[in-house]
């Protein structure tokens, strides 16, 4: 990860270069930028699902374990 200095000093560089680029060049650089903001959102939402997947999953399998483990000890206490 980069500092926020490191972050402006490309930012920068970057800006230098659009200032010098063709029209049709800013317009592929933006479709790019876009398609890749595209695909991380889409990234983010997959990953998001997964992991309320897993928890769900896991919350379930915790709670079985929880009901086991409290009818062992009704067992126990009626012993």
């Amino acid at each position: 990860m980069k500092t926020e200095h490191e972050r402006e000093q490309l930012i920068n560089a970057i800006n230098v270069l659009l200032h010098q680029s063709y029209d049709s060049t800013l317009d592929e650089i933006y479709a790019l930028l876009k398609k890749i903001e595209d695909e991380e959102d889409e990234n983010d939402l997959i990953a998001y699902h997964a992991a309320k997947s897993d928890v769900e999953n896991n919350s379930l399998i915790a709670w079985e374990d929880m009901k086991k483990e409290i009818a062992n000890e009704r067992k126990k206490d009626v012993a």
